[in-house]
């Protein structure tokens, strides 16, 4: 008995042998170097995958994640307090050009005009009195013209003299001159009708931003502004800088502006004037991609000598992804989460040892968004 067991397991025993053996010689038959290379791939490509988020630039905008280029630190730096204005010829003042009444008001503030719409209407006892002058004018023209061409027909017929002709051409040069002016000074005045109505208009399209008539209102030349019309897409970022900064800033600089202490805003530096005469220096910018609204605070680091010094970004650009620091470079169609090495934290920004050109666009402000979510995808990846 006990031998037919001994024997049953010591065939067991060498069957479970043959298949370890025969599994070990299946898996050496593959070239270990192909096997390597199979292996690292699958894991770069999972790497690769997880470490890129998908996000359009219309997409990260309304995420709130901001993207700013890599700057170079270490060269001759300004902060520059600022604010967004109005880009010149973006705002117009709008004056009714005479004083009268108040008849109608066509618009609200905040709506949307073209170039030439009507804002208000007036009633206006000068308009009415120009527009008489201009009528008269033309008649007194018409007269003068009348009787040149008669004089000129009894001259050729030898019954006036030529100094009678000569004066009643003369007599027809000064009324057409008085016509002129009298029409001038009814379009100066917004073309009033024969009652003295006139159409206020704006001068150019934008929003109205001001309106300071209402219907029955009396206007007196001291006080004749009636609103103000704005384009919104047409603004700036003016600074002041110190004397200094006109040795060091030139046209075309790029710096990058931070709005309500969160979003950056790029600009390109269009205009440097002269110190005024309170020892300040006026930048001006012209925003690149985003459009703040007019009346921002903000405020801007001024980088000298681009292409020199030491790759810095912003603090909150730089995330701990596997525990590693990484920005997220923008790529098409989204950002992937780059290993960077860091140096020196000053002022709001981090050194960047190695791991960038300096030549990528990262995200900025909100990059930790990215950072969620990707770990997001790392999870359902996981399950």
């Amino acid at each position: 008995m006990i031998s037919k067991t001994y024997w049953m397991m010591t065939g067991a025993a060498v069957v479970i042998a043959l298949g370890a053996g025969f599994s070990a010689a299946h898996i050496l038959d593959r070239p270990p170097a192909e096997a390597e290379h199979a292996e690292a791939g699958h894991a770069e490509d999972e790497a690769g995958e997880a470490a890129f988020v998908a996000l359009t630039p219309q997409e990260a905008a309304q995420a709130g994640v901001s993207v700013v280029a890599v700057q170079r630190g270490g060269g001759a730096e300004l902060k520059l307090p600022g604010r967004v204005a109005f880009a010149p010829g973006a705002e117009a003042a709008v004056d009714a050009p005479l004083g009268g009444a108040v008849v109608r008001v066509h618009v609200g503030l905040g709506d949307r005009v073209a170039a030439g719409s009507p804002l208000i209407t007036v009633r206006s006892p000068d308009g009415a009195a120009s527009r008489a002058d201009a009528d008269a004018a033309g008649a007194t023209v018409q007269a003068a013209r009348a009787a040149e061409r008669r004089d000129r027909t009894l001259f050729e017929q030898g019954w006036v003299s030529q100094a009678r002709l000569d004066v009643t051409a003369a007599e027809t040069r000064r009324a057409e001159a008085q016509h002129r002016a009298a029409r001038a000074r009814v379009s100066a005045f917004g073309a009033p009708g024969a009652d003295g109505l006139t159409v206020v208009r704006s001068a150019i399209a934008g929003v109205v931003t001001r309106l300071s008539a209402a219907p029955g209102q009396v206007l007196h030349e001291e006080a004749l502004q009636v609103a103000a019309v704005a384009d919104p897409g047409r603004v700036e970022l003016v600074f002041e800088a110190p004397p200094a900064a006109a040795a060091i800033l030139k046209m075309g600089d790029r710096l990058e502006s931070t709005v309500a202490g969160s979003r950056v805003i790029s600009g390109v530096v269009v205009a440097i004037a002269p110190a005024n005469a309170n020892g300040v220096v006026v930048v001006r910018a012209r925003p690149v991609g985003e459009t703040p609204p007019a009346g921002s605070v903000v405020s801007a680091r001024v980088s000298a000598g681009v292409g020199s010094g030491t790759t810095v970004v912003p603090i909150d650009a730089v995330q701990t992804i596997k525990g590693a620091p990484s920005v997220f470079v923008q790529e098409n169609g989204g950002f992937r989460a780059r290993p960077v090495v860091t140096g020196r934290t000053s002022d709001g920004r981090i050194e960047i040892v190695s791991g960038l050109a300096g030549t990528e666009r990262i995200a900025g402000v909100g990059a930790f968004l990215l950072k969620a979510e990707l770990a997001k995808g790392e999870a359902e990846h996981g399950h």
